[in-house]
């Protein structure tokens, strides 16, 4: 099957072995190098799935006058889609060389054609942008879940293909938890990825937005933002509960004991005690599998 490919390896990796102009089998690099071919840049298409949506359009000037100097040094992977007796070439990778071509004004650009199923596509635009560190951190999170959701892929299978951890493919997926427009102030750069992962300790949704323009406005730390979001959510419980006196030396046992069971079962563990001698330890989980997972690992402790 075609998804079983290495797509975490690079994405030399990745050039298919059938080229869609030849139905003989290409076992080389220098037989896909023969693929190249130059194409009109107006039968070019850029794909509407890609997961990169922001482009810098200073950046695109800039590469657009090196395009006027040098041409497209790298070619463009793309795909034929038919469409009736006409067809067009859309973009799996080089959308950003597509569009600095566009301004450069050049007529045709270096493609080579490939021939992949949709989940490839998905995954290389994906690849590409990670390795090239092209992605925002929403526009990554919302890739990771195209291919869970679409593509009833595992964290764990998602994570192989992108060489990430498990770790930080849904701590990249948390930040989807943030209110919407949280999420386009970190697109804008109004707030780092420290920043949002610390705001999604306020449920509310409102408060969460009101909160990242606190933020923003008074040009807050991380450490600022995580020691609020603290506070804030003490005074939440202190409504319920008067909140415990903990003999601070259990408190760094505590913080150590929560990052070795976070690297045990590999996702967020806190630890809440009531008292100095008793308490409960939380284990978040953020999908189904994620559960069935940290299940499975119980199981197999219980057996041993």
């Amino acid at each position: 099957m075609a998804a079983k490919k290495g797509l975490g390896k690079g994405l030399d990796s990745l050039i298919p072995s059938k080229p869609i102009e030849s139905a003989k089998e290409v076992s080389d690099q220098n037989a896909v190098e023969n693929a190249k071919a130059m194409v009109s840049i107006d039968k070019i298409e850029p794909n509407a799935e890609q997961p990169r949506k922001a482009f810098d359009e200073d950046a695109l000037m800039e590469l657009a006058d090196s395009i006027k100097q040098h041409g497209v040094l790298s070619p463009l992977w793309v795909h034929e889609v038919k469409n009736g007796k006409d067809s067009y070439y859309e973009i799996i990778a080089g959308e950003r060389r597509w569009r600095a071509a566009k301004k450069a004004g050049l007529k045709e650009v270096p493609v080579i054609v490939m021939n992949l199923s949709e989940q490839e596509i998905v995954e290389i635009s994906l690849i590409e942008n990670i390795q090239r560190e092209d992605l925002n951190p929403i526009e990554e999170a919302l890739a990771y879940k195209k291919l869970l959701d679409e593509f009833n892929l595992k964290q764990d299978e998602v994570a192989e293909r992108v060489s990430k951890s498990r770790t930080a493919v849904t701590n990249s997926m948390r930040l989807l938890k943030l209110d919407e427009r949280v999420q386009q102030m970190v697109i804008d750069e109004m707030l780092s990825t420290g920043h949002a992962r610390a705001i999604l300790g306020i449920t509310d949704k409102d408060k969460q937005y009101d909160f990242a323009q606190r933020v923003f406005d008074e040009k807050l730390s991380v450490r600022d933002v995580e020691k609020e979001v603290k506070r804030l959510q003490n005074e939440k419980d202190s409504d319920k509960v008067k909140e415990p006196k903990i003999d601070p030396r259990l408190e760094a046992i505590y913080a150590e004991l929560q990052e070795q069971m976070k690297k045990t079962l590999g996702t967020k563990v806190t630890i809440v005690p009531k008292d100095n001698k008793k308490g409960r330890v939380e284990i978040e989980y953020y999908s189904q599998d994620e559960l069935d997972r940290i299940v499975g690992l119980f199981q197999s402790i219980r057996h041993e």
